[in-house]
């Protein structure tokens, strides 16, 4: 391998959206960084199997808001 290419290899924590939190080694970051997530296996459909509507920035609000005068039935 050649040398000085390659980036730092070192430990970082990771906090799931419950609160649990684990240690891995990644290249992300500086050692000690934590990666907070917004979506992992224990929210995520995929592997739920339960859909929930998230409403990040108001996206879903201004939807409704625009779409409202349809009167489309449910």
């Amino acid at each position: 391998m050649k040398r000085d290419i390659h980036p730092d290899y070192h430990e970082i924590s990771v906090i799931m959206t419950d609160g649990t939190e684990f240690k891995t080694r990644s290249t992300m970051g500086q050692p000690g960084e934590i990666l907070r997530l917004d979506i992992d296996p224990k929210s995520h459909p995929a592997w739920t199997g339960i859909r929930r509507l998230v409403d990040i920035g108001g996206q879903l609000s201004k939807f409704n808001k625009r779409f409202a005068d349809l009167n489309i039935k449910k």
